[in-house]
């Protein structure tokens, strides 16, 4: 809807002979222009400024009394013939438009629009052959997103840009970095629990077989950071089979890494899981001498709310000999 059709629609609106389907138009429009929203505000100012002066109806006498009179002046007007009235009509309109400029270029503007109007309904109408879609380089995969689109002047034509999501398939060793790299980012970026499952599995196989599972940047050098996708699968992740596959492929190094061994720490005390929970207390067995993982374990075998824990966590520390 444009502006000048809207600044109608709102003069209609105020006094109540707006459709409602003209009403929606409205209001879509004024969520989207600023200077139409304005001009609403100012004249809903207006309608409350006049709302403090009431109109004054005349009394029913003087009514009566001016119908009778004009009534009167009427009558006496003597008739016109067709070509006076068409000679008055037509100076008197003369008149109007020499005394007022600005009138008649109102009037020359809306024949104007009138006239662009009546071609464009008359073209929308009009019957068109049926255009062919045309696809460039069609492939298959699911659209992704779109990226352009162009019309064509003066036609329906659309051209529309748009990118697929086109599947692929790899194939190869788990020693493969590019396969690595993939299931990497299936830890993260797989569509379902199954995915990232089974990538961690993998992941934590090759792991527990001392193949090469180092964290990135590790001893300043890169590596393949597969030791630290296993350990954001361990905090992250919502599935507790996940989370129980990264521990199993970082056991290998709770004595050696203490980000290993903190993250285990963290899900023994945090992890929504009991069965987690209790695989990370047997992965702590070869550390519990040190004093932090028996901090741990005192907290959890006195403070925790799940028995089952509790005693785990007890019997840890007296398989130690570190009962207090």
């Amino acid at each position: 809807m444009k502006c000048d059709v809207a600044q109608q629609n709102m003069i209609l609106a105020a006094y109540g002979e707006l459709h409602d389907e003209q009403m929606d138009g409205l209001e879509e429009h004024l969520t989207q222009c600023e200077a139409c929203r304005q001009e609403l505000h100012a004249l809903k100012s207006m309608e409350a400024a006049l709302a403090f002066h009431p109109m004054l109806e005349p009394s029913p006498n003087l009514v009566a009394q001016a119908r009778m009179k004009l009534d009167e002046e009427l009558d006496l007007i003597p008739p016109h013939g067709f070509f006076t009235q068409a000679r008055s009509l037509f100076f008197g309109a003369l008149a109007i438009m020499q005394s007022a400029p600005a009138l008649t270029t109102l009037l020359l503007g809306v024949g104007f629009l009138g006239g662009n109007f009546t071609h464009r309904f008359q073209a929308a109408h009009a019957a068109k052959s049926p255009q062919p879609v045309i696809l460039m380089d069609p492939t298959n995969g699911v659209i992704a997103n779109v990226s352009g689109i162009v019309q064509t002047p003066n036609s329906e034509i659309i051209q529309v840009k748009y990118n697929r999501v086109v599947p692929e398939t790899i194939e190869g060793s788990l020693d493969d970095p590019e396969i690595r790299k993939l299931l990497m980012m299936g830890l993260t970026a797989g569509t379902t629990s199954g995915v990232r499952e089974n990538s961690v599995s993998l992941l934590a196989s090759e792991c527990k077989a001392g193949h090469r599972c180092t964290a990135a940047s590790e001893n300043g050098s890169e590596g393949d950071g597969i030791r630290s996708a296993l350990l954001v699968s361990l905090r992250y992740d919502r599935s507790p089979a996940v989370r129980l596959k990264a521990l199993t492929g970082l056991e290998p190094y709770v004595g050696v890494d203490q980000r290993v061994r903190d993250a285990i720490l963290e899900s023994l005390m945090h992890d929504s899981n009991a069965q987690v929970r209790s695989a990370a207390i047997g992965l702590l067995q070869p550390v519990q001498s040190d004093s932090s993982v028996r901090q741990v374990l005192r907290t959890v075998s006195t403070q925790d709310e799940s028995p089952y824990i509790r005693t785990a966590s007890y019997q840890a520390l007296q398989g130690a000999g570190d009962i207090q």
